[in-house]
């Protein structure tokens, strides 16, 4: 798969001349073409700029005065592996070339040059940077060997959601995504990357709960050689590598009290440091956090910080719970089915009626993670051409209490408990459930509450 020339993603670019006319005009080649362009004069200003930030060019002049342009080759990829070295020079010579080559420039590039030339070399980078991250999308997609994930929705509040985070994916506002584990969190934190300018570079993601305090700070904000046991090399951290691109925080209610003062600075100034390292560094990703707590509970039992809440509440998206968009039930199972039927060579032409009824008023507490995994088993235990009751888990279709008929010696709440149940089975969503029932939403919420539905 090629990269659309008509689309090439701009660089941050590091230039690196004595010579203030080159450094004028070939910032304005580059900024001209989109990039965005730090200039420097020296191999120490190189340095130090690399080691704030992560740059996916670095133009650098063969000769700095009495310095050699070459020996920053091998240093600044060591301080960013990614980072396109190309030697411009007016003293080009085969050695000379093959020598740069040889530390790992990417390009060689000599005096006098034109825009054109120049304008081809980003652009060689450009479609580099964008392969590598086709690259990295279609690994992470087969590592999860997952059903493709689509927001397609048939639920008016889902809609609601999804064109509130369309509105918001192009803007640099931070994010927080609310709802019930297993909703999609991730995934419409990935959705809105896609749908941002940020879209060609990296989308990561770190789990908050998974790690202790002292790792998880060295994962987010990388740490030096020697900071701690077993910290045998520099490592950038999860936020040098989102550069230019998307950082999620998953499960942010768990963020330790320790670290959450650098993530405010963070998304207050877009600075920070390693661990072990005093260099102050620039942060140029966007952040987004997900959570299935209450923040506004943690803030009031302080162990979670009222100013980084309110930094990350800048754009508050909630996810409704399965149960919630029941419309949604019935698509989302039939696309799991033909993707675990394909996966798994079963020719399963789809579910029974009475699936189908057991899948529409069970009331998933997983949500749609658990729905994946039911399908998925029922799909394994089927050898017939429809999935049945028997092939889901029990707990979806428990044991039948008998059908109480009117007149029969049963309380009137067990009569309208049963009559609640049927018709949220049967209506296309909430609205026309309350509305067959001649209740508002809010009665039949109190309602479905009380009767656990």
């Amino acid at each position: 798969m090629g990269v659309s020339e008509n689309f090439m993603p701009s660089l941050t670019v590091l230039l690196v001349d004595d010579e203030p006319n080159i450094r004028k005009v070939l910032g304005i080649s580059l900024e001209a073409e989109g990039h965005h362009v730090t200039a420097v004069s020296n191999v120490k200003d190189a340095l130090g700029e690399a080691r704030r930030r992560c740059f996916d060019l670095a133009l650098v002049d063969l000769r700095l005065g009495t310095e050699s342009g070459m020996e920053l080759i091998t240093a600044l990829r060591a301080l960013c592996s990614w980072t396109r070295i190309v030697i411009i020079t007016a003293y080009a010579s085969i050695d000379t070339a093959v020598e740069a080559m040889r530390r790992g420039a990417f390009d060689y590039l000599p005096k006098p040059f034109t825009h054109e030339q120049v304008a081809l070399v980003a652009r060689k980078v450009a479609e580099v940077r964008a392969l590598e991250q086709q690259v990295k999308t279609l690994q992470e997609t087969l590592s999860e060997v997952s059903p493709e994930v689509d927001l397609a929705t048939r639920s008016p509040v889902m809609q609601r959601t999804l064109e509130l985070a369309r509105k918001v994916a192009d803007s640099e506002a931070t994010i927080l995504i609310s709802g019930e584990s297993g909703t999609g969190k991730t995934v419409l934190a990935r959705a809105i990357h896609s749908w941002s300018s940020r879209a060609g570079k990296p989308f990561c993601v770190v789990s908050c709960p998974s790690l202790s305090a002292e790792l998880l700070e060295s994962e987010l904000f990388g740490h030096a050689k020697g900071a701690f046991t077993g910290a045998v090399r520099d490592y950038p951290g999860r936020i040098a590598a989102g550069q230019g691109g998307t950082l999620l925080l998953d499960e942010i209610s768990d963020l330790p009290l320790s670290i959450q003062p650098k993530l405010l600075r963070v998304l207050q100034d877009k600075t920070y440091e390693r661990v072990g390292d005093l260099e102050t560094r620039k942060a140029d990703v966007r952040i987004m956090a997900a959570t299935n707590a209450d923040i506004e509970a943690a803030v009031k039992d302080k162990t979670f910080r009222e100013d980084l809440f309110y930094r990350l509440n800048v754009v508050d998206i909630v996810i409704p719970p399965l149960r919630e968009r029941r419309e949604d039930i019935l698509p989302v199972a039939e696309r799991m089915l033909a993707f675990f039927a394909r996966q798994n060579h079963r020719r399963i032409l789809g579910l029974t009626e009475e699936a189908v009824r057991v899948l529409q008023t069970y009331d998933w507490p997983g949500n749609v993670r658990e729905l994946h995994n039911a399908i998925e088993r029922a799909v394994l235990l089927c050898n017939e051409e429809r999935i049945g009751v028997e092939h889901l888990p029990v707990r979806l279709a428990p044991t039948k209490e008998p059908v109480p008929n009117i007149g029969d010696l049963v309380s009137l709440e067990k009569i309208e408990e049963m009559h609640i149940r049927r018709v949220l089975a049967a209506a296309r969503s909430l609205e026309e459930a309350a509305e067959v029932l001649g209740m508002d939403s809010v009665t039949l919420w109190r309602r479905r509450k009380k009767y656990g539905i």
